[in-house]
């Protein structure tokens, strides 16, 4: 005898709050190593990436130090194309890489955006930005420097997968 069972879940809010949170705190223990991003910047950034990642805006998101257009250190998330979340994980926040020198470099924070965002006119992004406070502009993610990748944490909430990949010195 078998049985079959489906659930549903919706993305919410709540969601999206619980996603961004582990990303925050991430950005909390990065400015406890390294002095960066303020403490009113993490709290802009939070409002941002609710009401990004709660829209489905988000394809990838990163923050970390540059030095000559090159990562020293950095911290990359992902977040699913799919919807579909594998394995079920939902790490805990932090792990941060602590020793890189970063003397000389500067912070950046950069958000690269899903399909969902491009779908919208330029008046319903105009209204989706209206409830942040972040203003982007265009640009470009540094290049790698000496270093190299690890993929190191799963944040998920509601069927929704954000991989955290980051990128450390040699």
């Amino acid at each position: 005898m078998t049985s079959s069972y489906s659930t549903s879940q919706t993305f919410t809010l709540t969601h999206a709050k619980h996603l961004a949170s582990k990303v925050v705190s991430d950005m909390y223990q990065c400015r406890n190593f390294y002095g960066e991003p303020s403490e009113a910047q993490i709290a802009n950034y939070q409002e941002e990436l609710i009401v990004m990642l709660a829209g489905g805006y988000v394809k990838e998101y990163e923050f970390g130090f540059k030095k000559n257009d090159q990562r020293i250190i950095s911290w990359q998330y992902r977040v699913n194309a799919s919807g579909d979340l594998v394995g079920g994980t939902d790490d805990r926040s932090g792990g941060i890489y602590a020793r890189a020198n970063v003397a000389g470099a500067t912070h950046f924070n950069f958000m690269s955006y899903s399909q969902a965002w491009f779908d919208l006119i330029s008046t319903e992004q105009s209204a989706v930005r209206a409830k942040h406070p972040i203003n982007r502009s265009t640009g470009n993610l540094p290049s790698d420097g000496s270093g190299h990748w690890h993929t190191d944490r799963t944040y998920s909430s509601a069927g929704v997968a954000i991989e955290r990949k980051t990128f450390r010195p040699s």
